[in-house]
């Protein structure tokens, strides 16, 4: 076996990038070096130690993250830059456990807890717990709290830092989207991007894994990842039962409802779904692949748990693509044992297999999706077929009702999605209407240039106007 040992390299986007359809999928850019089923045996000397900055510690910044994988990643990397702006000794996060997925995995379980901490230390101490005399054992409350969503750096300086004054211990007990996407300094959005991008390495376990999921696929040929989100969890929560019996309508119905933190009950489906907030159904998804051109013998990867309505659900789309597979049929049962009932673990699998695959194609844009979409930007703006569900559920019902011949559905799919591919873009920014505008983390412009000034990089322009004060002139 081949071992490849380049290390990552952004290529010029011009010999990267062709927004063509594609017929035979081409614009190969592997992430993953392939590594043998013993990697094991591949041991690579750790990187020297950078010196850890010196400062003097405001107090402990503990944070219990909420969500699934890529929410929690995301609050990883924010937490870690909030720690940085007001001086704080940040504890190694705790994981969501009480959610619909009920993972029991620690941080520890899912990213190498060692390398975070070293290789973030010239910017912010970590600690993997408080000190005992800060701990409930002895009788210590922390202040315990929700930051506000979507707050800039003011928010966490003004409203935050004074609070140690009395506190020696802050607890988040919320961290899903709290800071904003824009209008961050220069220098916080660059720390978000090494904490994403460098801090937060899986752990060997997942990792051989995924390297060997990657290997068994990019052996078979190029490869399209599909974040097939068609789940129970998801079509719960969104109340989207298109395609779905009564029973099953029903039986989504009472999860949505046995879960309190999911606040919306009273859901039209239909009329979720015309507003484009829908998954696709795996149907959809079969008559979307054929339109964008995707050849019927290409290997096509489900990065998702498990379908609703299991493989009967999924006749149709493995009737047009014969060769679906999922990590369950690439791998020896006995090496998935490990991860069975860890959701988050499963995930991480996923994670990595759709950054390394040749086209990704998400059916929804949650957070799996976003980050993902995020990681193949800073690897070259690898291609990401972004849909636009609003506009195909209107081509996707006038093809079914006979308004649309195929060929037209087809011409019509291909237009809407020219440039919808993952090129270089400005992020899409909405004032006061944070959840609307382009999330960061799935287009984190400010990643992809040195220093300040990004006005090289293809299809960004200057981005000196959201920059804003330096992190430097904040921090003493």
């Amino acid at each position: 076996m081949e071992v490849r040992s380049e290390n990552v390299q952004l290529v010029a986007v011009g010999e990267l990038w062709h927004p063509k359809f594609f017929p035979n999928i081409t614009n190969k850019v592997p992430w993953i070096p392939l590594v043998p089923r013993h990697v094991d045996a591949v041991v690579q000397s750790p990187p020297p130690l950078v010196p850890p900055r010196n400062y003097t510690s405001n107090g402990f910044l503990k944070v219990s993250c909420n969500g699934g994988l890529n929410q929690m990643r995301a609050a990883i990397c924010d937490m870690v830059t909030v720690a940085r702006l007001l001086n704080l000794t940040l504890v190694v996060p705790e994981l969501d456990k009480t959610s619909f997925w009920a993972d029991p995995s620690n941080f520890e379980d899912i990213f190498n807890v060692r390398h975070f901490i070293d290789s973030l230390r010239d910017e912010v101490r970590i600690v993997r717990r408080l000190p005992k005399k800060y701990s409930r054992k002895y009788g210590y409350s922390p202040m315990e709290m929700p930051p506000v969503s979507w707050s800039n750096e003011k928010y966490y300086l003004q409203q935050i830092l004074p609070l140690f004054s009395k506190h020696k211990v802050l607890h988040f007990n919320r961290t899903d989207a709290r800071l904003a996407n824009n209008g961050i300094p220069f220098d916080l959005q660059k720390l978000r991007c090494r904490v994403n991008f460098q801090g937060l390495k899986f752990t060997p376990k997942i990792e051989t894994l995924g390297y060997e999921l990657v290997r068994i696929l990019q052996e078979k040929g190029p490869f399209v990842a599909l974040h097939l989100r068609y789940e129970m969890d998801m079509l719960a929560f969104s109340g989207c039962t298109h395609g779905c019996s009564m029973e099953e309508a029903e039986e989504l119905k009472r999860l949505r409802y046995a879960y309190p933190w999911w606040r919306e009950k009273e859901i039209v489906s239909e009329e979720r779904r015309s507003q484009g907030l829908c998954p696709l159904t795996p149907e959809e998804a079969a008559l979307v692949l054929q339109a964008l051109g995707i050849d019927k013998d290409t290997h096509i990867y489900i990065a998702a748990g498990e379908i609703y309505g299991g493989e009967k659900r999924l006749a149709a789309l493995r009737a047009a693509f014969p060769r679906i597979v999922r990590k369950e049929m690439l791998l020896d049962p006995a090496e998935l044992q490990l991860f069975q009932n860890h959701s988050s673990q499963m995930a991480a699998l996923d994670f990595m297999v759709s950054t390394a695959s040749d086209i990704f194609i998400p059916t929804y844009d949650g957070n799996m999706a976003k980050v993902v979409e995020g990681h193949r930007r800073y690897l070259g703006f690898k291609k990401s077929i972004l849909l636009d569900r609003k506009i195909l559920v209107g081509l996707l019902d006038m093809h079914h009702n006979g308004t649309l011949s195929f060929n037209e559905f087809t011409v019509a799919v291909r237009l809407a999605h020219e440039k919808r591919m993952g090129q270089p873009t400005r992020r899409r920014v909405i004032a006061d209407k944070p959840k609307e505008e382009d999330y960061f983390y799935a287009n984190p412009q400010e990643c992809f240039c040195e220093g300040t000034n990004c006005a090289d990089l293809p299809g960004y322009g200057n981005l000196s106007g959201i920059q804003g004060a330096k992190v430097s002139d904040l921090l003493s």
